[in-house]
């Protein structure tokens, strides 16, 4: 059995290196995933994805070993790479941790952030609240920016071992992609400004409330999405496909057509 700490230093090791073709191909697959192009439970093929890439199998497999350590991806004996499918335990624990994470980020915001720093994250969220706005926006650049977002809170909070937690544990990725594979729901219009609007009050206490209250937005709607069905194995790709002819076309199959 290994240790957290061991994991941790493998998953160190297994981190490519920025422009090399592991981290170009670790790029692209994620971009994939959070696309929708590998929906969830979508199986993966490593020589297929080598030949899009236009690459050797051998990047491509160093790159979905981090994307599993990430928690994207899963290989399962006699079954292959695929999307990983998470339970509703998976996503009920992911939302704890970034709720646990986060709202402690927003209380030390709201006692030590500097009044630049504050500034800052009003803009960011107007931006942000502007993209979410746009009907033609893209996806990436909005999973993009609610994550600098996000991430420049934790920063501002002072305490780098608490971005690091954040940025490790991958939960602003995965809670993304949750919440886009399940239909992700409009927010109110100004819901990242009221964001910023309580951190940046100077109340602790109200920072954390209105954090939580961001964090547990939506978690209801991919729970009931992942539970409309008894048996997940069954209609893995009919809950969750991101593309409307496909989900419709899947949904006309009996469940035993769907695997």
């Amino acid at each position: 059995m290994i240790s957290g700490s061991s994991k941790s230093t493998a998953g160190a090791r297994l981190r490519p290196a920025a422009g090399s073709l592991t981290s170009q191909a670790y790029k692209r697959i994620r971009s994939d995933i959070l696309r929708g192009d590998l929906p969830l439970g979508a199986p993966i093929s490593g020589r297929q994805l080598a030949g899009r890439l236009g690459m050797s199998l051998l990047p491509v497999a160093h790159a979905l070993k981090q994307l599993e350590n990430d928690g994207l991806v899963e290989s399962r004996p006699r079954s292959g790479t695929m999307v990983r499918m998470p339970t509703s335990q998976d996503i009920r624990g992911h939302y704890v941790v970034r709720e646990a994470l986060e709202t402690q980020a927003a209380r030390l915001f709201a006692e030590k952030a500097t009044a630049a720093e504050r500034e800052e994250v009003k803009r960011m969220a107007a931006a942000l609240d502007a993209l979410y706005a746009n009907p033609k926006r893209d996806p990436q650049a909005a999973s993009r920016a609610h994550m600098a977002l996000h991430n420049r809170i934790a920063e501002c909070a002072g305490c780098p071992e608490l971005l690091r937690a954040i940025e490790k544990s991958h939960i602003l990725v995965l809670n993304w992609l949750y919440n886009s594979a399940a239909d992700f729901h409009e927010p109110p219009k100004r819901w990242h400004r009221d964001l910023a609007a309580a951190l940046t009050g100077g109340d602790p206490d109200a920072a954390d409330r209105k954090m939580r209250e961001h964090v547990r937005f939506g978690l209801d709607a991919v729970l009931r999405r992942l539970l409309c069905s008894h048996k997940l194995a069954d209609t893995a790709l009919r809950v969750f496909t991101r593309h409307p002819r496909e989900r419709q076309r899947l949904s006309k199959k009996p469940a035993s057509q769907t695997h």
